[in-house]
Order: C-alpha cells, then sequence, then structure tokens
C-alpha cells in the first residue's frame, strides 16, 4: 500500500513559479546602469549569491554588499522589484497544491536568501494565498539542498517526521537528496506527473 504523507513540501523556482534570472537581470541593470553581463557577474559570479543563500549575510549586508558591486545604492525596493519580475505563477500546479491544502498540510522550502520567505505575499501574491508564511528558505535554515540538514531542519521546524513528508522539486539532485534524509520524493517535470504521484500517495 503506498504511504499517504501527512504533509507535501514544494519547491518554490520552477514548480510553483517559472522564475527567469535574465529577467531580474535585466530590471537590476535598468536600475544600477550597468550592463546585464556586470550585474551576473556582481551577483552570481562573485558568490554574493550563494552566501546570501546559505544565510551568511544578513539582508542588510547582503543589500549594501550588492550596491557596492555594483556601485549604486540598491535598495530593499529596487531588489523586490527584480525578484518579483523573474517570478510567474504556474498556475497549474498551484491547482493541485491549492486542492492538497483543502486535506493535507503544504509547505515550500526553497534555496533562496531570507528575503524571498518573508517579502511572498508581495513577490507572488498566489503563492502566499495558498500557504501562507509557511514559506522556508535555506538562509533561515542554514542549511541548502540537496544537504540533508535542509530537509531535516526544516521537518523539525514543521513538527513532522521525514518519512511524513512528500518532497517535490524540479532538481533530480535536490529529490535525491529529500530521500537521503529519509523523505519520499517527486522529481517534477510536469503538472500532469505530478498529480499522478499525488494520486499514488493517496493525496488526490
Amino acid at each position: 500500500m503506498p504511504t499517504s504523507p501527512t504533509l507535501v513540501l514544494f519547491d518554490l523556482d520552477d514548480v510553483l513559479c517559472h522564475y527567469d534570472r535574465s529577467a531580474r537581470i535585466a530590471c537590476m541593470a535598468l536600475a544600477s546602469g550597468c550592463d546585464p553581463e556586470a550585474v551576473y557577474k556582481a551577483i552570481w559570479e562573485s558568490g554574493l549569491e550563494a552566501r546570501a543563500d546559505a544565510g551568511l549575510l544578513s539582508e542588510t549586508e547582503y543589500l549594501s554588499e550588492m550596491g557596492e558591486r555594483l556601485g549604486c545604492r540598491v535598495t530593499l525596493e529596487t531588489w523586490l522589484t527584480a525578484r518579483k519580475a523573474a517570478m510567474t505563477p504556474q498556475h497549474e500546479v498551484l491547482a493541485l497544491a491549492k486542492r492538497l491544502a483543502e486535506h493535507r498540510r503544504v509547505a515550500v522550502l526553497t534555496n533562496n536568501c531570507r528575503l524571498v520567505a518573508e517579502h511572498i505575499c508581495h513577490l507572488c501574491p498566489a503563492v502566499f494565498e495558498i500557504f501562507g508564511q509557511a514559506v522556508y528558505s535555506s538562509a533561515e535554515l542554514g542549511a541548502a539542498k540537496p544537504a540533508s540538514q535542509a530537509f531535516l531542519r526544516c521537518a523539525r521546524k514543521l513538527g513532522v517526521a521525514p518519512a511524513e513528508v512528500l518532497f517535490v522539486d524540479d532538481l533530480s539532485a535536490n529529490v535525491a537528496g529529500a530521500i537521503n534524509a529519509g523523505f519520499l520524493g517527486h522529481h517534477f517535470v510536469s503538472t500532469k506527473a505530478l498529480a499522478q504521484a499525488l494520486q499514488h500517495h493517496q493525496l488526490l
């Protein structure tokens, strides 16, 4: 008999939302007056984004260093505008999540800085409508997927045993990490396949 989880834990980018980093870069380029390549180097190639995602920087330190690297002041509003431009709700997946939320707990685990989780209401209202504040960032947990610590710390915060959780992610390495931590896992490739997996686990 298939296991029926008590909680379904979703990845954010490219599962609940389509994430377009080029749109984010374009917004930051416009705000800073830098060309897109310089923005990419300043934020991603420098390791700044990775350090923020790992929780090694406070929100203030993150925005301040970004501004220093881009040669301008980066406000929270500027950052939120660029991040929101990169996020498009995947409505078919969100519809499944909404159905699940009627009879199961649902939450989000994302490799991101604290600002994404803290401002999810503004960044993606469609996600907030379903998940509320049950959005956990790698920065908050001090560990990023696919490390087992990220999953285990998230499970502790949610008050559930790993075996009770079905984790959904578009990256197979992250799904493997969840399974290694004792979770059930589903590699997201399509809404149809996700619906079939949820039916398999007696969730739909």
